[in-house]
């Protein structure tokens, strides 16, 4: 049988792993799933017949590296950081590999001796990246293959709760790494291109310049930009682009409440709190305010950052607790943003029969033969449960597609990649869609700027 090597089995990994053992008898396969935590191995594996599960310490050469030399194909659900040791074992004993990580400088330096080798070193095969690269490039090359050009791209993805499991005021609930969500935004300004004039956007003004989206049958959306949506401008031959700008999708009124902490400073990861662990949580929140003997802490943060008492924003702070005496950090040494992330968790967790929600839009707008156009393509997927969810469908299931169309000589042009050509992201695609994850494209107005009207 081919040994599929799956290293990593966290949270991500559930639809990945499923999908491998459901196709291992008709593909003639065995997957390996293999964990520092064997008892979240075997959990993944379950009792399947062609799986197994086994302990692995990444940073144990030996163990690694036997591992490796023992299967057909690798695929590396790890921390980003770590894909680099497995690559470069992949590269020794000429495995190909899939990871869902960005590509790192370490990995992209693995590309020469990859393609001597002809193994197929495929990451940003996730979701935002991967699923957003293969339906981007779909539309993009179609365009180009009429003769049109590309004047404007803009694209959007958010992990949320779906409606049904909707029960909080801040209609959101952690899908993803929770450290990610506190920190997201932080590491410079976000950057952008609107109508051929570069942007920018401050950190601590990035939660208050969001855009208005609408999402057929699921209502109104808004999205804060990402940090870098420029590098896309070479990942996908739009160097004359006008309009180019990548977001993050929440609900309407989640971004004016998150700046609150931002501009508390709970945000902050870069130093730790003194008796961290001996606080309460509305010790945490008083901590970044004035001293004040005769306010209490709610009217010190209402009056310093201008919050009414009947603004919803203040029912969404209430709601997680800042301000209980009872509640305790119990974190040594915590960072701000360590401590939020707890009274977060203690909230927004995934309940076991809570469904998430990924929500993906697209906006193309296009010159072709003197007129514009513009094509809005959109996707939701709602999760099963707390651990199939639609972020592990949309992540793992793109990994564990490619991962056999690599292993069956579907995928072939060797080296260090990410799924835009045509060879990867068609087939992905096509069996995404039988799996639920659909791309719906219509038409809609060109919504670029008049140059006679604004200047920029």
């Amino acid at each position: 049988m081919r040994n599929i090597l799956v290293i990593g089995s966290g949270q991500s990994s559930s639809s990945l792993i499923t999908y491998l053992l459901n196709k291992s008898f008709s593909e003639n396969l065995h997957i390996t799933v293999a964990d520092v935590s064997l008892e979240l191995a075997k959990r993944k594996v379950g009792n399947h017949e062609n799986g197994t599960a086994r302990s692995l310490d990444i940073l144990n050469e030996i163990e690694r590296k036997e591992a490796i030399k023992n299967a057909n194909i690798v695929v590396s659900m790890l921390p980003a950081h770590l894909h680099i040791n497995v690559a470069k074992d992949c590269i020794e004993f000429g495995k190909s590999m899939v990871t869902a990580s960005y590509i790192s400088n370490e990995m992209k330096a693995l590309h020469r001796e990859a393609v001597e080798k002809n193994l197929v070193l495929m990451n940003e095969i996730g979701l935002d990246p991967g699923v957003d690269h293969m339906s981007a490039m779909k539309v993009i090359d179609e365009i180009r293959e009429k003769g049109g050009k590309m004047l404007l791209f803009e694209s959007f993805c958010g992990g949320l709760i779906a409606p049904e499991s909707d029960d909080n005021l801040w209609n959101y609930k952690f899908t993803w790494n929770p450290r990610n969500v506190v920190l997201a935004g932080q590491g410079g300004a976000a950057k952008f291109l609107q109508e051929g004039t570069y942007k920018y956007i401050p950190y601590h003004k990035l939660f208050r310049r969001t855009e208005i989206l609408k999402i057929d049958g699921y209502g109104k959306f808004e999205a804060y930009a990402n940090r870098d949506s420029l590098k896309y401008k070479s990942v996908y031959g739009l160097d004359n682009i006008l309009t180019l700008y990548r977001g993050t999708i929440r609900r309407v009124g989640f971004s004016r409440a998150w700046n609150v902490f931002i501009q508390l400073g709970m945000t902050d990861d870069s130093y730790t709190i003194e008796n961290s662990e001996h606080m309460s949580y509305r010790d945490f929140t008083n901590s970044f305010l004035a001293y004040n003997p005769y306010d209490s802490v709610e009217l010190k943060l209402g009056y310093y950052l201008k919050i009414d008492q009947d603004d919803i924003v203040w029912d969404k702070l209430t709601e997680l607790d800042i301000f209980s005496a009872t509640k305790m950090v119990g974190l040594k040494n915590a960072t701000p943003a360590k401590i939020l992330e707890k009274i977060l968790k203690d909230n927004w967790s995934l309940k076991e029969n809570d469904k998430d929600m990924i929500v993906m839009q697209h906006l193309f707008g296009y010159e072709l033969n003197g007129e514009k156009h513009q094509i809005k393509s959109s996707m939701v997927c709602i999760g099963d449960n707390q651990t199939y969810t639609a972020m592990a469908k949309t992540v793992g299931l793109p990994v564990a597609i490619a991962t056999l169309k690599i292993l069956n000589g579907e995928i072939t042009t060797p080296g260090v990649q990410m799924p835009i050509s045509k060879e990867v992201y068609e087939p992905i695609l096509k069996e995404l869609e039988e799996n639920g994850i659909v791309f719906h494209e219509k038409k809609a107005p060109y919504l670029g700027y008049n140059p006679e009207r604004v200047t920029g």
